[in-house]
């Protein structure tokens, strides 16, 4: 298998029946209300195949799926691309209008939803696709022993849509092509059969996410077990991890937070974990420190795009001085740091990232301008580089250090403010447990810093630490003003929603 995986491109269905023809009473797939074997997933994926293709999907065309993750939303995910379709999970937590949005955008005609979607959306929502609950998968799906018309990938042919976390408008649906994704994880299941490693993946991020990709589709080209949770729980993640030893997983950084908070956290036997990936959203230093001295095994976090880009990795354990960096580029990544006017800065010097690597996005569905606004062409070869959203340095050794996002940096009278500064000062007061700033509107500077904070137990008022932090800082990068919240507004897969501070900040009627 080792060498089919090694090839430049290949069938990812094609691998996936391979390993249930060498493995077939081996657990797959499991979830809280049961498991199934690689037989009975190559089984039941060649029949969703075959039913979906029976009921009018074409090749290129997507099939959409909005609902908890579970074995059979992984199963119609699989069998999307088995049939030649696109998998198209929508996100469980957009509006109504962006479901109709995304649903409409990615021209799909199957619906797969589960109960509770049903329920909150009505017998109304998008009556012209066809809607299968994944409840009656079983009965839906063609007669036991169908397999599907066969199917023979293009690199180019599009695998999935991953739909954007936007908060406002429609969200963009991002196209990952099948070269993509086998050069993205068929290196991935290599190196775990290399290593002998027996892959049991504990699945704990969305299906509809691209972090749970990694758990997920890496996990299925290696022949592994995958187990997927409906939602994080601290307590069952550990059970589940314990039970099952796990050998491999994904979390983001505020379920590391939370498993590091865990009363039991420490009681459980996590021994088998041998590699634990993180991605998503900022990773604080000494949370990777903490995570490196109470959990097993190896810590790698992964910073990248959705869209793609470069692939900076960190392999925490090896590089323990590096905790404040997100890695090196990867073997095939390459890294740019760019001025205002995209002109290319000296290393140590914070700008602009651009990446590119073979992990590169198709584009955005249907919204060429879209896509070339994230591009950026290089005057001096006309290559193209995907625009990463982020303002970073690069150290002596290569390591890249995240300064903020782009869109994140406040401009006060002239002067470019990185939050990321103000938030690790606000950190060192040891009543706060988080910080977050955001620029504000100022009729005397343009934008003003303005701090949010969750605080510990007998903490000084906001006042006090506003003082405290302002005394230690600049001129021009000193607080306009502090508030105390309860807990951080996060994303589906914890990443902080600044926008959502920002409204906060002009409820609470900030004036700068």
């Amino acid at each position: 298998m080792i060498e089919t995986l090694q090839a430049e491109f290949g069938s990812f269905s094609a691998a996936l029946s391979d390993w249930a023809a060498s493995q077939p009473g081996k657990p797959a797939l499991r979830d809280e209300d049961g498991e199934i074997t690689w037989a009975e997933l190559d089984d039941r994926m060649e029949r969703i195949a075959a039913q979906l293709v029976e009921t009018g999907l074409e090749r290129g065309q997507s099939v959409a799926i909005l609902g908890t993750s579970c074995i059979n939303y992984a199963l119609v995910f699989l069998a999307a691309v088995r049939a030649g379709g696109v998998a198209a999970p929508l996100t469980t937590s957009a509006s109504r209008d962006q479901l109709e949005g995304m649903a409409g955008d990615s021209g799909a005609r199957h619906l797969f939803i589960d109960a509770a979607k049903r329920a909150d959306l009505g017998a109304e929502f998008m009556p012209g696709l066809d809607h299968i609950a994944l409840e009656d998968l079983d009965r839906w799906m063609a007669p036991e022993g169908t397999t599907a018309p066969p199917f023979d990938p293009r690199p180019g042919d599009p695998f999935n849509i991953i739909y954007s976390s936007g908060t406002t408008g429609i969200p963009k649906g991002i196209v990952h092509s099948h070269q993509m994704r086998w050069r993205q994880f068929a290196p991935t299941a290599t190196s775990y059969l290399a290593a002998g490693l027996e892959v049991r993946s504990l699945s704990s991020t969305p299906l509809y996410s691209n972090t749970t990709m990694v758990a997920f589709l890496a996990a299925m080209l290696a022949g592994g077990t995958l187990r997927i949770m409906g939602k994080f729980d601290c307590a069952r993640w550990l059970a589940h991890a314990e039970s099952d030893r796990t050998t491999v997983t994904m979390l983001v950084p505020v379920q590391y937070q939370r498993l590091m908070e865990h009363p039991g956290f420490d009681e459980h036997d996590l021994s088998a974990l041998a590699l634990k990936y993180c991605t998503s959203a900022p990773f604080s230093a000494s949370l990777k420190g903490e995570v490196l001295r109470r959990m097993p095994g190896a810590l790698i976090e992964i910073y990248s795009m959705t869209e793609g880009g470069v692939v900076c990795l960190l392999a925490a354990h090896e590089f323990p001085d590096k905790l404040h960096t997100v890695g090196r580029p990867a073997p095939g990544s390459e890294l740019k740091v760019l001025d205002d006017e995209d002109r290319e800065v000296p290393p140590g010097v914070a700008g602009n990232l651009v990446g590119r690597s073979q992990t590169m996005m198709s584009g955005y569905k249907n919204q060429p301008e879209k896509t070339r606004e994230g591009y950026w062409t290089d005057p001096a070869t006309g290559e193209v580089w995907q625009r990463m959203g982020d303002i970073g340095r690069v150290d002596a050794e290569g390591f890249v250090e995240l300064v903020g996002r782009s869109k994140d940096m406040i401009i006060s009278g002239g002067f470019n403010i990185f939050p990321s500064d103000l938030e690790a000062e606000l950190e060192k007061e040891e009543d706060v447990l988080e910080a977050a700033v955001v620029g504000m509107p100022s009729q005397r500077w343009g934008e003003t810093p303005v701090g949010f904070v969750t605080l510990g137990d007998g903490a000084r008022d906001c006042e006090a630490i506003c003082a405290a932090v302002n005394s230690r800082l600049g001129k021009t990068q000193r607080l306009a003003g502090l508030y105390a919240i309860e807990e951080m507004p996060r994303s589906h897969i914890g990443k902080l929603l600044k926008s959502e501070l920002r409204e906060e900040a002009a409820r609470r009627e900030f004036a700068g």
